[in-house]
């Protein structure tokens, strides 16, 4: 199946396997206008993607309801996605780019990556298990970590939470929230939350971080 498949269609399927971790149906359902949104593209182009993969099997497409990857759709976002991670992080533990700085360009490197130019690069940046960001590297046999986190937004005052990741791909926010020692793996208190989406008061080493709720929102941890 893999090789009938274009870059295109590996990235709108890893997409789909992105959005469905955050979808609020229980299902995971995945609008196509958030799609759509997300790939940077109209409303008609999602569509005809969609088709094309619901006809190779690579998805379900439920009417007002939205989408779904089939097996064979899971299987192909995770390869997608492996390769993405390993590239993010050769880049940032190899070449030494910042975590802010890699996103386009490894996103470029993945399309054209076979799995033992990946394995070799994975090895050389130390056989990590997460990308820089602390998204889950998928194996090689198609398996990926749950990491039952949440948002910071979600954590309860007075709680202390561990970073596991940040999921967005913008580099000034990466950037941003870098300069904030936001980084995977470091442990924060949630001191105080506002009201009505309000700032978010934070302890970490011994100092104070005010973020907002919607930076909040892409801070994961457990």
């Amino acid at each position: 199946m893999s090789s009938d498949l274009s870059s295109t269609m590996r990235d709108y399927l890893a997409e789909v396997y992105i959005l469905s971790e955050t979808a609020q149906d229980e299902k995971n359902f995945v609008s196509t206008s958030t799609l759509a949104e997300m790939m940077n593209v109209s409303a008609p182009a999602v569509n005809r993607m969609v088709t094309k993969l619901k006809d190779m099997g690579l998805l379900h497409h439920e009417p007002y309801q939205g989408i779904t990857l089939t097996e064979s759709g899971i299987r192909e976002a995770l390869i997608k996605l492996r390769y993405q991670r390993i590239a993010e992080a050769f880049l940032v533990k190899v070449m030494n780019f910042g975590w802010h700085e890699v996103q386009t360009d490894a996103h470029r490197m993945s399309s054209a990556l076979s799995e033992p130019l990946a394995q070799r690069m994975l090895e050389m940046a130390g056989n990590p298990q997460y990308s820089p960001c602390g998204e889950p590297i998928p194996t090689v046999d198609g398996t990926i970590e749950v990491l039952n986190d949440q948002p910071l937004n979600h954590v309860s005052d007075g709680e202390t939470v561990t970073i596991t990741r940040v999921r967005t791909r913008e580099a000034d926010r990466l950037e941003y929230i870098a300069a904030l020692g936001l980084l995977p793996g470091t442990q924060v208190t949630v001191i105080h939350k506002a009201p009505f989406h309000g700032p978010i008061q934070l302890k970490l080493n011994n100092e104070y971080r005010i973020i907002g709720h919607s930076l909040a929102e892409l801070i994961y941890a457990r």
